[in-house]
């Protein structure tokens, strides 16, 4: 974990003073506006004189420029430029590229801040519920930072306080991001973002809400107690609120420090991360949509998993995941219906052969691992962008053809497979993925998933999110 820096006890990320009241307040969204407004407005100002009076734009200046207003916000905004970064052809190359460079680490809320935000969450007598408070916060990311803490017995503690006026930083950040959206698709209409911007607005504000993400990490539990290697906090509703959310602290190391481990130890970490994210989704239709590397830890006795976050999570129609494991029968047959089948249960519409071809050609990349029953890289060339060139290519086709709008419920699920496969490329892990990828799907049945997942979320008093 990163040890963030302190700074001014009545700051905030985002900039934005703190108070007691959450709610998305007005004036909040007005500071918010101001700080991205004088960034992004700049940059639409340079793209619209490139467009209207033929000014030369440097692209790559330009991405350059648009990841330095959006990082020094450390807030939703920047979270959701991580996201759109990892989206194949949502972004061009120099955008992906930049924007992929955000971190998010922020700067933390000082000692005299936490004591009251900790007052307002679980009363003025809240240091008497712990045994020990880390003054410190040990991480800080993009909606709020973890302190560490003991109960009276002695075990350890993670607590995750959010940051102040988050709501109303989310609501000015989506508004941002549809203007950031509209001054991309003036120049570049192969992709629709409409429904990207939806489906990010959605999960976005659902992060916000502690006790929702409290009930997810109870959902993971279940999903994975047949999972020895991936581990999962347990949840202390009592120490939460909407805005505080304690769990058990897992020991664990950051992935990018086994980069140099021996081949057997880099390739039983991607078999685990493989089996954390997909055994959930295949077997209840539910995905971890972040598999950014703040989000999970390795424990270096075994080469377990931890999962430490579980805002980011999407719950799918049993259909979404019949068409998923469809179209790899289509691609391995060659079968043209079944693969158009498969992109209307997606939510792809008006597919004609030609855009078939482009689609099964972006398909075929992600699926190709999982075709070939033997011994692989996830990807064959060993580029440090997992997909780009296949991306820029299908880019190129669906510009040609005149755009696709991607549905809503494809943007996690590509977002969760693009950047698990890049964990799998910086890992150089030589596995056999068909497989791995068959011993999930050959007993798939779509009313056992159905049946299975209402249980599942009856149990943790979760709703499927409108799609």
């Amino acid at each position: 974990m990163t040890t963030p820096t302190s700074h001014d006890d009545t700051a905030t990320p985002g900039g934005v003073a703190g108070t007691s009241d959450e709610d998305d307040r007005l004036g909040g969204r007005i500071r918010r506006y101001a700080r991205v407004g004088t960034g992004v407005g700049g940059l639409a100002a340079r793209l619209a004189g490139e467009r209207l009076f033929g000014l030369p734009l440097d692209r790559g200046r330009h991405a350059e420029d648009l990841r330095a207003a959006l990082g020094g916000l450390k807030g939703p905004l920047m979270k959701a430029a991580q996201i759109l970064s990892t989206i194949p052809d949502a972004l061009p190359r120099e955008y992906a590229e930049e924007l992929a460079q955000l971190q998010a680490d922020a700067p933390s809320m000082g000692w005299l801040f936490v004591k009251r935000r900790m007052a307002t969450e679980l009363g003025p007598d809240w240091r008497s519920r712990f045994g020990s408070f880390e003054r410190e916060a040990v991480a800080a990311a993009s909606l709020g930072q973890v302190h560490k803490a003991t109960t009276h017995d002695g075990r350890a503690l993670a607590c995750k306080l959010q940051y102040p006026d988050m709501a109303s930083a989310v609501e000015a950040d989506l508004r941002q991001l549809k203007l950031i959206f509209g001054i991309y698709r003036r120049y570049d209409r192969a992709i629709n973002p409409d429904q990207i911007h939806a489906e990010l607005s959605a999960r976005l504000r659902e992060e916000l809400d502690y006790g929702r993400e409290g009930r997810q990490m109870r959902l993971y539990a279940h999903m994975l107690r047949g999972e020895p290697d991936v581990h999962v906090p347990d949840w202390l509703p009592e120490l939460s609120t909407k805005r505080l959310l304690t769990m058990t602290w897992l020991d664990g190391a950051r992935l990018m420090s086994f980069r140099d481990a021996d081949q057997t130890v880099r390739d039983r970490i991607a078999m685990n991360m493989f089996r954390a994210w997909y055994v959930p989704f295949y077997e209840y239709g539910v995905i971890h949509g972040d598999p950014h590397l703040g989000n999970y830890a390795v424990r270096p006795e075994d080469h377990g998993i931890n999962l430490l976050d579980f805002g980011c999570i999407r719950v799918f129609r049993p259909g979404f995941v019949k068409g998923v494991i469809d179209l790899y029968h289509a691609l391995d047959r060659k079968d043209d219906e079944l693969a158009v089948e498969a992109y209307r249960a997606w939510g792809f519409e008006k597919i004609d052969k030609t855009l078939l071809e482009v689609l099964n050609t972006w398909a075929g990349f992600l699926y190709r691992p999982l075709l070939e029953d033997r011994v692989q890289r996830i990807q064959e060339e060993s580029s440090g962008q997992y997909g780009r060139a296949v991306a820029e290519k299908v880019h190129a086709e669906l510009k040609r053809l005149g755009g696709v709008t991607p549905p809503r419920e494809f943007v996690l699920m590509d977002r969760a497979a693009i950047g698990l496969g890049s964990v799998f490329l910086h890992l150089k892990a030589e596995i056999n993925w068909h497989r791995m990828f068959r011993d999930l799907i050959d007993d798939f049945d779509v009313n056992t998933l159905t049946s299975r997942q209402e249980a599942a979320l009856a149990a943790v008093d979760l709703d499927r999110p409108a799609d």
